[in-house]
């Protein structure tokens, strides 16, 4: 039998996910504001062949197609270039806020989907089992200044087993219909809420959700020839006194290093720095040394990035921000490395193995100075400036969905000290 305040809660969140369902069900263009190399654009998806009206600064502009129509696609994906100077924008009926040059409250969240895969089969019907939707309308309602997305948006591969209620009716497999339930659907009001920064996670291979990914979200151009773009080069993102590196680990070999992709990453790691030439955060999918678990040993690692970065990384680099483990946590390491920082706890099953403190653990030979994680919560992250100041520390604090403190800490340098 549930306790009484779990059955409460669960009650609102299936009130707020039935109305957020309806109102984004009668919707036929999702609209939204990203960053891409060299600058940024709007995006627009249409499910009835049309790219809707655009006013830059109030002129009447027409977005470009992106996608056409395709299998499984039935929807036009748009895009519009816009200069830098712009100062409004609007899309369709919806005013969108653009970038801010120095924004100082971002939002971290990774891995929202809902997990379908085989005998791992989540409740995507139940808004406490899988609770995005209804968490997105929460955190859109705090107007972050960016929205920084780690990766994993696809996570509904495999039909629901017959006879379960909790995810029946779901779709699955690389089609726009998944594409919707686990995205773009739920996030309702925070897609135009704030600019976005949007990693690819392993969920968007090319063998699980890349073809979506591709026609959506991917920073570069699509090409209807591939259907699903390769690792894509990394690009900065510059919000004033420093810059985010997006870098595509998507396909990083986890438990053996792979000797050519380390190569390229390696590079890939030095070239964002040298170009950066201010402090730089790499927003990357896979974390390189953290835990996701810690029995029968330590696990969670990369060995691919490991050894990209075995000697380091150049000083600027202050942080890494990354998923793809389904926890909040926040590592700092004895030798002279950036602080790990993972919000991979969005949406789809959460990590349970993870310790709540992992100092002096050593993950892939790298000690760990201090480690916390919370985990077993849904949530989000914010990083906040502490203060106006342009050398002002940078705070990190995990939320769960209802705006509960989880873990607070201050970036000074590469470190971070949390409470």
């Amino acid at each position: 039998m549930q306790p009484k305040h779990i059955n409460h809660v669960r009650a609102v969140l299936v009130g707020m996910a039935l109305c957020l369902s309806w109102s984004a069900g009668a919707t036929e263009t999702y609209r939204w504001v990203q960053h891409v190399p060299g600058g940024f654009e709007a995006r627009a998806i249409s499910e009835n062949g049309v790219c809707p009206a655009a006013l830059v600064d109030g002129a009447a502009v027409a977005m470009g197609l992106r996608s056409t129509p395709g299998e499984q696609y039935p929807i036009t994906v748009c895009a519009l270039p816009l200069p830098p100077a712009t100062q409004r924008l609007q899309i369709g009926d919806t005013a969108m806020v653009l970038p801010r040059t120095s924004p100082q409250r971002i939002l971290v969240i990774g891995d929202t989907g809902c997990r379908l895969k085989g005998k791992r089969v989540q409740a995507c019907n139940d808004p406490v089992a899988w609770p995005f939707r209804a968490g997105a309308a929460h955190v859109a309602q705090l107007k972050p200044d960016l929205i920084v997305h780690v990766g994993d948006f696809h996570y509904r591969e495999s039909p629901c087993p017959e006879g379960n209620s909790g995810c029946a009716g779901t779709p699955y497999g690389d089609t726009w219909a998944v594409w919707k339930e686990d995205f773009f659907s739920p996030v309702g009001k925070l897609l135009a809420t704030a600019p976005w920064v949007l990693v690819r996670g392993n969920h968007e291979e090319c063998d699980r959700g890349g073809r979506g990914w591709a026609r959506t979200l991917d920073p570069y151009a699509w090409s209807a020839d591939s259907g699903c773009l390769p690792p894509a080069e990394p690009y900065l993102v510059d919000i004033g006194s420093l810059a985010i590196a997006v870098v595509d680990v998507s396909t990083a070999d986890e438990d053996s290093a792979n000797e050519q992709q380390a190569a390229r990453y390696r590079q890939q790691y030095a070239k964002v720095a040298g170009d950066a030439n201010k402090p730089v955060w790499i927003a990357q999918h896979r974390p390189i040394w953290a835990l996701e678990t810690a029995t029968p040993k330590p696990a969670g690692d990369n060995k691919t990035l490991a050894a990209a970065a075995v000697d380091g990384f150049a000083a600027n680099v202050a942080a890494l921000l990354s998923g793809h483990h389904h926890v909040l946590e926040v590592l700092t390491y004895e030798r002279d490395l950036p602080p790990q920082l993972i919000s991979g706890h969005g949406g789809d099953d959460l990590s349970t193995g993870v310790p709540v403190k992992s100092d002096g653990m050593l993950i892939n030979g790298v000690p760990v100075k201090r480690g916390i994680a919370k985990a077993g919560a849904f949530g989000y992250s914010l990083l906040e400036r502490a203060n106006t100041a342009e050398n002002a520390p940078w705070i990190f604090s995990g939320f769960d969905y209802q705006g509960k403190l989880l873990l607070k800490c201050t970036l000074r340098g590469r470190d971070a000290v949390c409470d």
